[in-house]
């Protein structure tokens, strides 16, 4: 069972040594809320700095107190507008490389463009791309949650602490859904059934899975590997070395491995963007006869017409943490709830200004969570 850190954490939240400064990097006023959490915990105040954009949409920003020889943390939250917030924490880390900052550690609770981190036909890894631009600019250590693929640490030639929001997430389950005991755990599609296992097997509870929806964007069949045109030239392939040609795949009627039947259904994810797959999927859980349906996520991005979709659907609550601000769309939305994971982020800083062990926040967590 993963442990959400216990009380006393509380009291040793704000026992940090000199030359820490905390900054926000948002321009946006909304996105700063978890900064200001963060900060409260820390028992710091947040740094000065103005970061605003031009009229021509250029992005500045000024520090407006010394940084020589202090750790720096950066905290950026992810807006609507994503390429901006990129820009404004790559110029902030610079800003504080060349003011002489003894370490600037960036914590960036969703990690953008997580998405783009395989080719795709004749594109680009972007995240990788992404991952450079920020150790180029002078980035000496990541703090982010839930990467979209664990890989992605890898494109890093820096620490990366990726942190978890299950603790919370459990915590909620069990103290919110008063008969989760009569739970199922469902994963939507097969790509999120160790997610799903992970959970069930912490909460003791049994696992469903969805199989046969429409494929989406990360399915092998756009990675580029039938790019070549299909047309046989005879002589650029000799016929004695002719490639076998792959099966292609059937997507299979829709079905649910796992009885749902008079059960609470909790999907389980990392991210909730386009909402479709989950409409569909508690569509599906409803004929099954689950009686109550949860969606569970790390990363509540909600683009679009997703609040008005979520409060129109079978779904009964979605709950989120804020690593993403979604405030608008609980005002749009009263199904979407919020867990604070605030707490993680503050001790995580904590530890690292103080160079202590990382290993407490990552307690129970083996290689497939």
């Amino acid at each position: 069972m993963f442990c959400v850190a216990p009380p006393e954490l509380e009291t040793k939240m704000n026992i940090t040594k000199g030359g820490l400064v905390l900054f926000s990097a948002n321009s946006n006023s909304s996105c700063m809320e978890l900064s200001k959490k963060i900060a409260e915990r820390l028992g710091v105040e947040l740094g000065k700095v103005q970061v605003y954009q031009e009229p021509n949409r250029e992005t500045r920003v000024q520090i407006q107190e010394s940084v020589r020889g202090k750790d720096v943390f950066i905290i950026q939250t992810v807006s609507k507008d994503v390429n901006t917030t990129i820009m404004e924490l790559l110029i902030m880390v610079y800003a504080c490389k060349t003011s002489c900052a003894k370490s600037i550690i960036g914590v960036i609770p969703y990690f953008p463009y997580s998405k783009q981190c395989k080719m795709r036909k004749r594109g680009s890894i972007v995240s990788k791309l992404l991952a450079s631009m920020m150790c180029k600019a002078g980035l000496t250590h990541l703090i982010t949650m839930d990467l979209h693929q664990k890989e992605i640490q890898g494109f890093f030639n820096i620490p990366v602490d990726n942190l978890r929001a299950s603790p919370f997430l459990l915590q909620y389950i069990q103290e919110e859904i008063p008969d989760y005991r009569n739970a199922v755990i469902v994963a939507k599609s097969p790509a999120s059934a160790k997610r799903a296992q992970s959970f069930a097997e912490r909460l003791r509870l049994g696992i469903a899975v969805i199989h046969g929806e429409a494929q989406d964007a990360e399915s092998d069949l756009v990675d580029g590997r039938h790019s070549p045109p299909m047309v046989r030239s005879v002589a650029a392939i000799h016929p004695s070395l002719e490639i076998p040609m792959l099966i292609p795949k059937e997507k299979p009627p829709i079905t649910v491995v796992g009885d749902v039947g008079g059960r609470i259904a909790i999907i389980v994810d990392d991210i909730i963007d386009d909402v479709d797959s989950f409409l569909a999927a508690a569509e599906t859980l409803k004929e099954r006869g689950a009686y109550k349906i949860f969606v569970m996520a790390t990363h509540g991005l909600l683009s679009s017409d997703a609040p008005r979709l979520i409060e129109e659907s079978a779904i009964d609550e979605v709950v989120v943490t804020n690593t993403i601000p979604h405030e608008i769309q609980k005002l749009q939305c009263p199904k979407i709830k919020t867990v604070d994971i605030s707490m993680i982020l503050s001790e995580a800083i904590r530890r690292i200004h103080n160079g202590e062990s990382m290993s407490y926040l990552f307690r129970n967590i083996g290689l497939d969570d």
